[in-house]
C-alpha cells in the first residue's frame, strides 16, 4: 500500500493553548488556536498529532466541530508520558500540531437521515465533534439522538454541555456503577439501546472502548440495523498518524489513514478490528 505524504504532514505548526476545561480526574479539554488566524480545516472524526518539545507526540481526536470557530478542542486522557506532559500545560503555552489526519464522518452525505450517536467512556470526546456539527445543522437531519455510558458518575464528561444538548436532541445516559448522588440510569449502555424504536433512515455512529462495540452492534442488529448503516471509529494503536510506522494496521487497513472512521461493513470481518 503506497501512502502519499506531504512535508506539512511531518512538520508541526506551533499553536497556542487558549483555554483549559477540566472534565474528570484524568481527562481535560484544551482549546487550541493556530497562528495568524488560520483554521485547522478538520472534519468530524479526524485527529491531530500533538507534540510537546523534549517529550514526544501523541495522536488525539479533535473533540469540537469545525462549525464552532477558528479554534479546535482536544480532550486528553492522562495515561502516559506525553499525555502527562500535556496535562501540565497552562494557558498561553505552545504545542506542536500536525494534521488533521484520517477519515471522517461525512455529515453532508447523512443529510435527511436520523442519527443515533452512541458513546462509551472517553469516546464522547471524538463523538462530540459529530454531535456539535449535527446540532449546528439540525435542520438538515430528521432526528438526533445521543446515548452515553460512563463507568461512574465521576467519569461523566462535558456535564454542562450535555445538559444543553437536551434542548436540541434526545439525550440519555447511564453509568455502570452509581452512587447516592446519581439520579440517572445505572447499567450498561446496551440497556439504553434495547427500548429504542429505530426507523429505516437511521445511521448509528459508535465511538467507545473495544469491548462496547460487540454488544451495542448486537442490539442494533436485533432492531434490524445493517452494517451499511453503522459507522464505527477505531482509534487504538495509532502512533505516527500518516501510515508509516505500521502500529495501527488491521490486516490490510491503516487506522490512521484508511480510518479511524469506518463503515461497519468494511471492518466487521477483519481479525482484530472489533
Amino acid at each position: 500500500m503506497s501512502i502519499q505524504t506531504q512535508e506539512q504532514d511531518f512538520v508541526p505548526t506551533f499553536c497556542t493553548v487558549e483555554s483549559i476545561f477540566p472534565q474528570t480526574a484524568i481527562e481535560t479539554t484544551y482549546r487550541i488556536r493556530l497562528p495568524g488566524g488560520r483554521v485547522l480545516g478538520h472534519k468530524p472524526g479526524q485527529f491531530v498529532q500533538i507534540s510537546i518539545m523534549g517529550v514526544g507526540e501523541a495522536p488525539i481526536s479533535i473533540s469540537s466541530s469545525p462549525t464552532r470557530g477558528d479554534w479546535f478542542d482536544l480532550t486528553v486522557r492522562k495515561i502516559g508520558r506525553v499525555t502527562s506532559a500535556i496535562h501540565g500545560l497552562k494557558v498561553g503555552d505552545k504545542v506542536g500540531i500536525r494534521g488533521p489526519f484520517g477519515s471522517f464522518v461525512d455529515m453532508e452525505a447523512l443529510y435527511g437521515r436520523s442519527l443515533l450517536m452512541i458513546a462509551g467512556g472517553c469516546g464522547l470526546a471524538p463523538l462530540r465533534s459529530v454531535i456539535q456539527y449535527a446540532i449546528d445543522k439540525k435542520e438538515k437531519f430528521k432526528k438526533l439522538s445521543v446515548l452515553y455510558g460512563a463507568k461512574t458518575p465521576d467519569d461523566v464528561m462535558f456535564r454542562d454541555e450535555t445538559e444543553k444538548w437536551k434542548n436540541a436532541l434526545s439525550f440519555d445516559s447511564t453509568v455502570d456503577f452509581g452512587n447516592q448522588n446519581w439520579k440517572g440510569n445505572v447499567g450498561q449502555i446496551t440497556g439504553l439501546v434495547r427500548p429504542l424504536s429505530i426507523d429505516r433512515d437511521t445511521v448509528a455512529i459508535i465511538v467507545g472502548p473495544p469491548v462496547m462495540y460487540k454488544y451495542v452492534i448486537q442490539e442494533l442488529d436485533k432492531k434490524g440495523m445493517t452494517s451499511d448503516n453503522i459507522i464505527v471509529s477505531l482509534e487504538r494503536y495509532m502512533k505516527c498518524g500518516i501510515g508509516k510506522c505500521g502500529h495501527c494496521t488491521i490486516e490490510h487497513l491503516y487506522c490512521c489513514t484508511d480510518g479511524p472512521v469506518f463503515w461497519l461493513k468494511d471492518v466487521m470481518n477483519l481479525k482484530g478490528a472489533l
